[in-house]
């Protein structure tokens, strides 16, 4: 079963706003962008050059929920020309980590195995929480692994900032 990551089903229309927010409800529904209610923002985006982005779900609709069991997938990916971000949503106050990143993890294999990273200079893997807001720097051992193997920077933190 071949995956398409940008199908148009999937895709909000594009934005490009200086400031938005990336939400999921926890209900079952894809996750999406919000401009207008930061409270419910488990990622916040700032794009201070109004880059043109899209953003896709991924969870819920890319990859349904009976599709893959067992396998993790992310909540949402922003693209734009040369950038592919991907973003997991979550908001438990503990031991959540791990978890985040193998969806990640999982998510960046089924992009390889679907369509050409060399599409895009920066990539991003980012774990968001809103109960860990402030920026936590992943083990620099971790990190390198983790570029050699999916040529990917992971950032947990709650801001996204668009090159």
């Amino acid at each position: 079963m071949s995956l398409n990551f940008f199908e148009a089903s999937c895709q909000e229309p594009s934005l490009n706003f200086s400031l938005f927010g990336i939400c999921d409800d926890q209900n079952g529904t894809k996750a999406y962008t919000n401009i207008d209610h930061p409270d419910n923002w488990i990622a916040t985006v700032k794009n201070e050059r109004s880059v043109e982005l899209v953003f896709t779900a991924i969870d819920k609709c890319v990859i349904k929920d009976n599709e893959y069991p067992g396998r993790g997938r992310c909540d949402g990916m922003l693209t734009a020309a040369g950038l592919l971000y991907l973003v997991e949503l979550n908001d438990t106050p503990k031991d959540w980590l791990s978890a985040t990143i193998g969806q990640l993890e999982s998510t960046i294999q089924f992009f390889i195995d679907n369509h050409d990273l060399g599409n895009y200079k920066h990539k991003k893997a980012f774990a968001c929480n809103k109960k860990h807001r402030h920026f936590q720097e992943i083990d620099n051992e971790f990190n390198l692994r983790f570029f050699r193997k999916y040529r990917f920077r992971i950032d947990v933190q709650a801001e996204i900032i668009v090159i």
